[in-house]
């Protein structure tokens, strides 16, 4: 080839784009394909609100942010204008569909209604994480999803239609739904086929894009199932063993509610108060109640010794949690289900009345939304509260279930329940000796039960205690001293307070799981009333016990009102055994002291337990929520840009000069097909300098003619100097200096900035993270060996 001209390369043919039939079709194909992509991203919406609820304010914001877009797009408004229309359009359409119970005629705004929509955008997002499913449309909780689907709709049409004319931006679009989508997954627990819709976005998206740049082909859809197969294998296989059958991170898990029942007093601590000082007073009217049911106010599981209180879901399971709840209530609970009307007229407590276990509670009047907001439910234990207290004159509606009741004989030798409950603290030591006494013979869990509740009403007495009533002498309250009183006194003497109080610890001592219930219970007289007015002398407290297949099931050991002791009363004497010789006792093993007597004071500092750091439980669940997706999606373009560094440096470092050089002119080669600006198949190092020079030069003809002229110059040159020189030192004698190498690699990086500064900017990107050149070398590794070892036979053919 020394004698003859080489012939000079045809520039290689450039991929276009494929071009659209109108502008106007591609326009509307970028809105649907957007419209539905954050609909498929809003999915996990409709089990947290309901589908009736929601889908109003989700297809409306989706059509009213489009349009928004469309209009400014087609105007060529500037951002500013198109926001503040956004904003009327969210405010006018808004009340009809985010807050339609406060429009005229449900569809003409108030100012109740702008109120509510510009203060949801801001305080509607705690609400809702703090809420139980399913949310509803009650206040301006529909404010979430009507702004999310607006703005959404309205950010990524605007971008794709600015973006038309250049079709390599309009991809920009689709961040918003793939934010979007994440936003609500990692804020709900469920969504409506999760794994189908997730499929259906990513397929919707990749083929947009890659059809809005003109690569779309078979074989890239090919692709796109094959590594999605790839990646849905492996999470199948992978997920279990990582994640350990744990649940998934889920923000709405991590808030803590604003209620923390410990903050409050003890509801059974006020016993005492609703006999002695609202014994006459008229409380409370209940309409609608069935027959034997109760109305509770509280439910206690938590005794530290001093009272009996309510628990939330940090001391044990069992006890629940108070949280905000919509205008639906899920219960797992089955029974009779009664609408019931409930007014409070004087109950100074956070306690809200409850009948069963509500489905739906309904709050009536001016204040209506200002105690929705307050209102906080334990499905648990069926008990509500306001947070800011039951003001006079509350009135409300709620739909309940009230659970059948079983028979002795349905609950027969059913096991005590697997409730877990809070470990009581400072029980007296009467309470294991008593229980003994009443149920120590008994053959089943409810045996236990009934023998405790028989032994408490028949042995004990009634009295409140009240002076001015005449009442046998009785203290108030139902921890460890007035409990042991009660249980080892001369006389058992007492009210509701101390007998349930007793028989919760009593059955706790037996292995079964049981809580104190504060609440009324109808007279006979007031049974079959359509409307019954509960007063202060109608308190009582009771016990519900757990069991198996059953459920709590109430105890009632306090002794009936009628049964008062008198002066006269004799007290309980044990019966007289005969006396018998005993032997005498057997030697005694000396006694230590435990380590840890609680019942004795200690004079000495004891050392606090640390507290548990939930502050790193907290940055750990967030750092693993946010590392692991980072490290799944930037690992492989790390490894990419590892093994690319580790090229270049072994190329530069290792072997002689003429090898260095000749990694030298590879890495440019390497760069270059990384651009997709590949050099030509069989070529000498000349012919492929002038065949990218010739591509680099048509790679630059978006810019004008001076501009791309000027940029193919800087590209050429150098160019041409590297072909030449790496001819030079390969074919020429002796080998080059350590200077030498230097300043041809010197070159080498001069050259490569010059090729990158002719690109496009997202081509330069796509370059740094590009595989094409390492899967190149891997299959030409042998090749290269092959010519490194052919320097001294004369400027040949090099392969490419």
């Amino acid at each position: 080839m020394s004698g003859t001209s080489a012939p000079q390369p045809q520039p290689q043919p450039q991929p276009r784009l494929r071009p659209v039939r109108h502008a106007g079709d591609r326009a509307a194909v970028d809105v649907v394909v957007l419209v539905v992509a954050l609909g498929l991203a809003l999915l996990p919406l409709l089990p947290v609100y309901g589908i009736r609820p929601v889908l109003p304010p989700v297809v409306g914001g989706l059509v009213i942010g489009a349009a928004v877009a469309i209009v400014a797009a087609r105007r060529r408004w500037g951002g500013l204008v198109a926001t503040a229309l956004a904003v009327v359009a969210y405010l006018v359409a808004g009340a009809a569909l985010a807050v339609p119970t406060t429009t005229v005629l449900g569809v003409v705004p108030t100012g109740r209604s702008l109120t509510l929509l510009l203060t949801g955008a801001v305080t509607v997002w705690k609400q809702v994480l703090t809420l139980d499913p399913a949310l509803g449309g009650s206040g301006n909780l529909l404010v979430a999803p009507y702004l999310l689907a607006l703005a959404g709709a309205a950010v990524s049409v605007s971008i794709a239609l600015r973006a038309s004319p250049r079709a390599d931006g309009a991809w920009a679009g689709l961040v918003a739904p793939m934010v979007l989508g994440l936003s609500v997954l990692l804020g709900t627990k469920e969504s409506v086929q999760p794994v189908a819709a997730g499929v259906l976005l990513a397929l919707l998206l990749a083929t947009w894009v890659a059809w809005r740049r003109g690569s779309l082909a078979p074989r890239r859809v090919v692709s796109l199932l094959v590594m999605g197969s790839v990646v849905a294998a492996s999470g199948a296989l992978v997920g279990p063993m990582v994640a350990q059958d744990r649940p998934r991170f889920v923000l709405r898990d991590e808030l803590v509610p604003p209620f923390d029942p410990r903050d409050q007093a003890s509801p059974l601590s006020a016993f005492r108060k609703f006999i002695k000082d609202w014994k006459d007073t008229d409380l409370l009217t209940v309409s609608g109640l069935p027959d034997g049911a109760a109305v509770r106010l509280a439910t206690m599981d938590a005794f530290d010794g001093v009272v009996w209180n309510v628990a939330g879901a940090e001391a044990a399971e069992g006890s629940g949690r108070f949280r905000r709840v919509g205008d639906a209530i899920d219960t797992s609970v089955r029974g009779q289900q009664v609408t019931v009307e409930l007014e409070v007229h004087e109950l100074p407590f956070v306690w809200l009345p409850t009948v069963g276990y509500a489905e739906r509670i309904d709050f009536q009047g001016p204040d209506a939304l200002d105690l929705a907001g307050e209102l906080r439910y334990n499905d648990a234990t069926g008990t509500a509260v306001l947070t800011g207290g039951v003001p006079a004159g509350t009135r409300w509606t709620t739909d309940v279930v009230l659970p059948a009741l079983p028979s002795d004989a349905e609950i027969g030798t059913a096991a005590a329940g697997s409730v877990r409950l809070p470990e009581p603290q400072g029980v007296p030591d009467a309470v294991p000796l008593f229980a003994g006494e009443l149920a120590g013979t008994a053959s089943s869990p409810l045996l236990i039960a009934r023998s405790l509740e028989s032994g408490l009403a028949e042995r004990g007495w009634f009295s409140h205690g009240l002076v001015e009533s005449g009442d046998y002498p009785s203290l108030s309250g139902h921890g460890a001293d007035r409990l042991t009183t009660l249980l080892t006194g001369d006389l058992m003497v007492g009210d509701g307070e101390q007998y349930a109080s007793a028989m919760a610890l009593l059955a706790r001592e037996m292995g079964l799981p049981a809580r104190v219930v504060l609440g009324f219970v109808p007279t006979e007289e007031q049974q079959g009333a359509d409307a019954i007015t509960l007063r202060g002398a109608d308190i009582t407290a009771w016990v519900e016990i757990n069991f198996a297949g059953n459920g709590w099931v109430p105890f009632y050991p306090t002794p009936d009102e009628t049964k008062t002791p008198r002066e006269d009363t004799p007290e309980e004497q044990s019966e007289p055994q005969p006396q018998v010789m005993q032997p005498p006792p057997p030697p005694q093993e000396p006694v230590t002291a435990p380590d840890d007597d609680t019942e004795q004071p200690r004079t000495e500092d004891q050392p606090e337990p640390e507290p548990v750091d939930d502050g790193l439980r907290q940055v750990l669940l967030v750092a693993a929520a946010v590392g692991i997706p980072l490290v799944v999606v930037l690992g492989p373009l790390l490894l990419i840009a590892a093994a690319k560094r580790r090229r270049r440096r072994r190329r530069r470092t290792t072997g002689d000069g003429v090898t260095r050089v000749v990694g030298g002119w590879d890495e440019v080669l390497d760069h270059a097909r990384d651009l997709r600006q590949a050099a030509p198949a069989r070529a000498t190092r000349r012919e492929i300098a002038v065949g990218l020079t010739t591509a680099f030069a048509h790679a630059a003809s978006h810019r004008d003619a001076q501009d791309a002229r000027r940029r193919a110059a800087m590209v050429g040159g150098p160019m041409a100097g590297l072909a030449a020189g790496a001819d030079a030192i390969v074919f020429g004698r002796g080998h080059p200096t350590t200077q030498q190498v230097e300043a041809y690699w010197a070159q080498v990086d001069s050259t490569v900035s010059a090729m990158r500064s002719v690109m496009p900017r997202r081509h330069r990107w796509r370059a740094r993270w590009s595989t094409a050149s390492l899967r190149a070398r891997r299959r030409s590794r042998g090749a290269a060996r092959a010519r490194t070892s052919r320097r001294q036979g004369g400027p040949g053919i090099h392969r490419a």
